[in-house]
């Protein structure tokens, strides 16, 4: 394996009125290329925060995060555009689908942004012949023009993770998953997960769950800010 992230030093605060909430406490953190790494710990504790700052949708107050050897803070601001559209992709515990848009219209979305208006003219063919796919790999094929308040939590998380994948990020960041589901259908979510990663795919999962945390090849623990061990 070869280092694809790594994350050194990382202090992160809130304005709390006249004080300060310390929520990352010089936090430092490796993911290596085709890692399933879960990190775990309670409310609180300070791991969404650690998910955003990964993946640059927050910035740290001090510290460094790097991407294949680079510091993310170097970026330009189409450097950074680039990075989250086509580096990582996000899946949260509560979908968020755009309930208009049908599922393949959803899964389309991070490749039109990426495209742009003329750009998706030649783009739309091969993207929504790959959103199918990933579809169809997430057992929906018979679903795509549904819409959100169509199906079920499962299915609809199965549709954000499609998303995820849409650009073929090189970085999967997955918060709280399974959160929303219940335990059967959570299952067959981190089944599907387990199954991009053998294919390659890197995957870093928050949870507060020590059998999800499980599944993972690799359980990283925070509490109060910090790794513990």
């Amino acid at each position: 394996m070869s280092k694809l992230l790594n994350a050194n030093g990382i202090h992160k605060s809130y304005p709390m009125g006249q004080t300060k909430l310390k929520v990352l406490k010089g936090l430092s953190l490796s993911i290596e290329k085709g890692e399933f790494v879960a990190i775990i710990g309670s409310s609180g504790s300070g791991k969404s925060t650690l998910l955003h700052i990964l993946g640059a949708l927050d910035k740290c107050d001090k510290g460094m995060v790097e991407f294949k050897g680079r510091d993310i803070e170097t970026y330009s601001g189409a450097e950074f555009n680039r990075f989250r559209n086509l580096k990582v992709g996000f899946v949260f515990q509560f979908y968020h689908l755009l309930d208009e848009l049908t599922m393949l219209e959803n899964v389309l979305l991070p490749t039109m942004a990426r495209a742009g208006t003329f750009g998706w003219i030649s783009a739309r063919k091969p993207a929504k012949k790959r959103g199918i796919e990933l579809l169809d790999r997430m057992g929906l094929a018979d679903r795509i023009k549904h819409k959100p308040y169509q199906l079920s939590g499962g299915e609809r998380q199965r549709v954000a993770i499609a998303r995820a994948l849409m650009n073929d990020p090189e970085l999967l960041l997955a918060d709280e998953p399974t959160g929303n589901l219940d335990s059967a259908t959570g299952v067959g979510i981190l089944e599907a997960l387990e199954a991009f990663n053998k294919q390659g795919q890197t995957i870093v999962m928050v949870t507060h769950d020590d059998r999800i945390a499980a599944r993972a090849d690799r359980t990283v623990r925070l509490a109060d800010g910090k790794i513990v061990k």
